[in-house]
């Protein structure tokens, strides 16, 4: 140290500055410990609490696919919700189980060779009381889950491992007789079971062969379903996700193939999303039944394989649906596309999983009392944009373990709008939309009138009079670049309206056929606007307008000189209640 700089540092700079070091580092010990210590108003005072990991297999869980592991699964996640949450890891191997119950602020995650594996002894499965099976016909479907929550928040269900329900344990070999399992009916266990939970999540998750439907979820909200693969053909009523009263659902990614209703809205759902998914099913996809429904957005989703109805909403006394969009949809291979129906319960009709309809008049009478005390049923401001679709005969579904009967409105389908007395439809929308319908008609077929007014399943209308769209007591329908057409020849009219007002029809191109009746219909219309109409093939008639109770329809533009005769009257109709504007 020559410099002068150097020469600055004296004994006493030296002292300063070890008195200085040694200060901050006091400083700095005190502040950890101080960190270190309870601090006022956190529960437990434990920097870990709610982000530990607890492994069923520390609980005793053997996961040797043999050994009931319930009491192990059930005691992880007892200990997760006590230490404030933190994750449940359920590691490789086959985790046998009954009834486990989720908790608030337990992550059960699945490694990837992980499975929990469903009992085949009935009664390891018990019900939960807490979930009531009376004073809502929603309800009425059973309370018994592999896995359930009741009253709980911040669940989360995660993979990427195995949910398998071991379904085909619980199939009767035959009507009356038991279950390998032991149980039956409301009996069997879902997948996933959730009342009155808010902030759920199920996330890239394998769920396999459901003894029940796969994902019930009652009366909760905030909830987040994301990348969830089920497989489950090997009950009659395998469904998917069943939403009841749910508000602000989100289901995403997702891809079902199921054997019963895919993916089923019943009582008051609002502030629902479903997109980027694709389905697969005997039944229904959407269905929409009872209460509230509004606020609805479907997107971006496959239909394939969908031997029952796509979308189904079925509205009586007492309920509303509202404002609920379709768009985006491609369909292929399906049958029965669109049914929308709003009218009082005529007859009681209940599907068996099987494509037979259960009909009991019996009960038609108190239904009918019981609808004449509600107001009629709303159905409103329901959109579909986008849509491509392939219709089909329906055949067996692939992968499923038992056949199928079918009925005849399965076979010769088409989009029904059906309402009838007080049950109005009201401003209906298709945009865009291109459907192709497989055809095999009856003229026999085509030439009924009287359809049969009940608020059943789609079919039970029996055979629709028209091979595209039937539509009656609807008040504000739009078809705007609809096109219709069929693989092989049909003798029913292509276009059907009953009783139909306020209407826009834009862009329709439909087929004919020589052999048909017409290739439209109009019977008791008011204030159509018809405009810009394309008629693909050769037919007889165009429109005959049947009846006194039409007016204000007006024909614009278009053509349909492949028709031999454009239009006529029929039934009292009178020439004046059309306007032809070339």
């Amino acid at each position: 140290m020559n410099d002068s700089s150097s020469q600055n540092f004296t004994r006493r700079n030296w002292l300063g500055l070890i008195s200085t070091a040694s200060l901050g580092s006091g400083l700095l010990a005190a502040a950890t410990a101080r960190a270190a210590e309870p601090v006022a108003g956190q529960p437990g005072h434990d920097p870990a609490a709610g982000a530990r990991v607890f492994n069923i297999r520390d609980f005793g869980a053997k996961g040797d696919g043999q050994t009931l592991d319930t009491a192990a699964v059930q005691a992880a996640i007892d200990a997760c919700h006590q230490d404030q949450g933190g994750t449940v890891l359920v590691p490789a191997g086959t985790f046998v189980i009954g009834t486990v119950e989720l908790k608030s602020n337990v992550t059960l995650h699945l490694a990837a060779q992980g499975t929990l594996l469903g009992s085949a002894h009935g009664p390891d499965y018990h019900a939960v009381e807490a979930i009531p099976l009376a004073g809502d016909s929603t309800l009425a479907d059973g309370n018994v889950g592999l896995l359930f929550a009741v009253g709980s928040e911040n669940i989360t269900v995660e993979g990427p491992g195995t949910i398998d329900g071991r379904g085909a344990q619980f199939r009767s070999p035959a009507r009356g007789e038991p279950s390998p399992a032991g149980i039956t009916g409301s009996h069997r266990p879902y997948h996933l079971l959730f009342y009155q939970c808010r902030n759920l999540r199920v996330r890239d998750i394998f769920l396999k062969d459901s003894a029940f439907h796969s994902v019930r979820i009652i009366q909760s909200s905030q909830v987040l379903l994301d990348g969830i693969r089920i497989r489950g053909r090997v009950i009659h009523n395998n469904d998917g996700f069943h939403f009841i009263s749910c508000e602000y659902v989100h289901l995403t990614n997702s891809d079902v193939q199921s054997q019963d209703d895919a993916c089923a809205l019943f009582g008051s759902c609002k502030f629902i999303t479903i997109t980027n998914c694709s389905f697969s099913t005997r039944w229904s996809v959407f269905r929409f039944g009872g209460g509230v429904a509004e606020n609805i957005a479907i997107s971006n989703c496959l239909l394939v394989e969908v031997y029952g109805c796509p979308i189904k909403l079925r509205c009586g006394p007492g309920a509303r649906f509202e404002n609920i969009s379709f768009a985006n949809l491609v369909m292929r291979d399906v049958t029965g596309p669109i049914s929308i129906g709003n009218g009082p319960r005529s007859q009681h009709s209940r599907s068996s999983g099987t494509g037979v309809s259960t009909n009991q008049p019996a009960s038609s009478e108190s239904n009918t009392e019981a609808d004449a005390q509600l107001p009629p049923g709303v159905v409103r401001n329901i959109s579909f944009h986008g849509i491509r679709a392939t219709v089909t005969k329906p055949m067996p579904l692939t992968g499923s373990e038992f056949v199928s009967t079918y009925n005849p409105g399965e076979i010769f389908s088409c989009i029904t709008l059906n309402g009838f007395d007080d049950g109005v439809l009201e401003n209906i929308t298709f945009d865009d939309v291109h459907i192709t319908f497989p055809g095999g008609g009856t003229a026999e077929q085509g030439a009924v009138r009287a359809v049969p007014k009940v608020a059943g399943e789609y079919y039970s209308m029996g055979v629709p009079p028209a091979c595209g769209l039937f539509a009656r007591n609807v008040r504000g329908l739009t078809l705007q670049n609809v096109r219709l057409e069929t693989a092989t020849p049909d003798l029913r009219p292509a276009l059907v309206l009953d009783q139909v007002s306020d209407t826009t029809v834009n862009g329709l191109a439909v087929t004919g056929d020589r052999g048909a009746e017409s290739v439209l219909r109009f019977t008791a219309v008011q204030d159509v606007l018809l405009s810009a109409t394309r008629l693909l093939k050769p037919a007889a008639v165009f429109l005959p307008v049947e009846g006194m109770a039409n007016g204000g329809i007006t024909l614009d533009g278009g053509d349909i000189s492949k028709a031999v005769t454009p239009l006529i009257f029929k039934d009292g109709a009178e020439a004046k209640s059309v306007k032809w504007r070339a």
